[in-house]
């Protein structure tokens, strides 16, 4: 008798087992099925974990790798995505799936400059896609200051329930850890929108001669104030050169006028020999859609013996997270002379636009061209000099937080002398610029 009930336990115990054994769960056996359906439901997270062991399979499916970059997306891994998205379009360049989840991507991360170079380039190879073109459109007007409610464009054409507005603000309450509410625009334009509103800079820098001249000294405070109308930005420069210190009075604007559009406005004030009495200067600014950016202005600049005025025009382009801006001065003389000079910028960002790295060439005279320079800083001012070469490399890095920002510039001068001509002198300079936030 016991016997028997010995075999009949042992045989509902072995029933049990199988029976459990049966009934696997979605992580014992994944496929790209069930984890698809995994994220139809909303079920985000295990999704990801089931496509985990995918992923790292010698040979991965397309359709894997890209739902692996869009879960890596909605955890607010906005990075990791846009690193799974590139591996994808590297090799698919006509899958447009691939295209239209990496802008969104950079949408969800507040990257307008990234995400409407990405519609660019995705819509070279998808042409005429109306979901790429509207990504494109709300890219641009993030680029502009222009945002979108949230959820308002998300999630168009997918079947998928990704619950986006959820898992943003938790993406957010993530990023919010390492950014602090920093807008991440890649690319911006002055007058972009941003979350905090104020920034102090403070600027340092020391330039060292070959020959002639003793080391140069120069810095400068300034104010950046975003308002609903623009940007206003007053700063104090300071130099120091041959043993004399002078101080000079700074304003910029940036105004709005209209979408895409913007201005810059420039008034200088100083009564040190070592700065111009007066200076003024004025860009108009245009930014189409395609990444391009135009600008057509001029300067003025009061010297004790001499007024002197430049003609300035400026092409851009955003590619990526390459930035390329092309930029002349056009100087008319007396004697009917004109001396030209250009100045080309290189940029490349990094994960947003607050860190990227730069090269700096330039040609030629122009007052706008300091001579007395450390990066895009400008300081002291003179028309000593009548040719120059100069060429500099720039980066920049936040902190954790975003708050604090730190930039570095290091460059290289020639410079002819204009009482001894045919003979040049050679000066390196370097700078460091902090930024703070709030």
């Amino acid at each position: 008798m016991n016997k028997t009930w010995l075999h009949i336990v042992s045989l509902c115990l072995l029933l049990l087992i199988t029976s459990v054994n049966g009934q696997e769960s979605p992580y014992s056996n994944p496929s790209f099925e069930s984890a698809y359906a995994q994220a139809y439901e909303g079920k985000t997270n295990t999704a990801h974990n089931m496509l985990y062991t995918l992923i790292n399979e010698p040979a991965t499916e397309v359709e894997t790798a890209l739902l692996w970059a869009r879960t890596l997306s909605w955890r607010g891994d906005y990075d990791g995505a846009r690193l799974a998205f590139n591996k994808i379009l590297i090799k698919n360049k006509n899958n447009r799936e691939a295209w239209l989840a990496a802008v969104k991507n950079e949408l969800y991360a507040k990257n307008y400059h990234t995400a409407l170079g990405l519609s660019n380039k995705g819509l070279l190879h998808i042409t005429d896609d109306a979901e790429l073109q509207r990504l494109q459109t709300i890219a641009f007007d993030g680029v502009n200051g222009i945002d979108y409610e949230e959820k308002a464009w998300y999630n168009v054409e997918s079947d998928i329930n990704s619950n986006p507005l959820e898992q943003v603000k938790n993406s957010n309450t993530i990023a919010a850890k390492d950014t602090v509410q920093n807008p991440e625009n890649v690319h911006k334009t002055p007058v972009t929108e941003e979350q905090l509103k104020n920034t102090v800079s403070v600027n340092s820098s020391v330039t060292f001669y070959d020959k002639r001249f003793d080391p140069i000294t120069t810095s400068s405070i300034s104010y950046n104030r975003q308002t609903p109308y623009g940007v206003v930005i007053p700063r104090i420069n300071n130099s120091n050169r041959l043993g004399k210190n002078g101080i000079q009075l700074d304003l910029d604007l940036y105004p709005k006028i209209a979408k895409g559009v913007y201005a810059y406005l420039n008034y200088g004030y100083s009564e040190s020999e070592l700065y111009p009495n007066h200076k003024m200067g004025g860009d108009v600014y245009y930014n189409h859609k395609s990444g391009i950016e135009f600008s057509a202005g001029g300067r003025f600049i009061n010297f004790a013996t001499k007024d002197v005025k430049s003609i300035t025009n400026s092409l851009g382009y955003y590619t990526g997270n390459y930035y390329f801006s092309l930029r002349s001065y056009i100087t008319p003389e007396s004697d009917n002379l004109t001396n030209v000079s250009g100045n080309l910028l290189i940029r490349k960002y990094l994960k947003d636009a607050e860190n990227f790295m730069g090269i700096n060439v330039g040609v030629g005279f122009s007052p706008e061209l300091r001579q007395f320079t450390s990066g895009d800083q400008l300081l002291a001012e003179t028309l000593l000099y009548i040719e120059s070469q100069r060429l500099s490399f720039e980066y920049q890095f936040t902190s954790k937080n975003n708050i604090n920002a730190y930039r570095t510039n290091v460059g290289v001068l020639r410079q002819e002398q204009s009482f001894d001509p045919g003979s040049y002198f050679y000066s390196i300079s370097a700078g460091l610029t902090y930024e703070f936030n709030f």
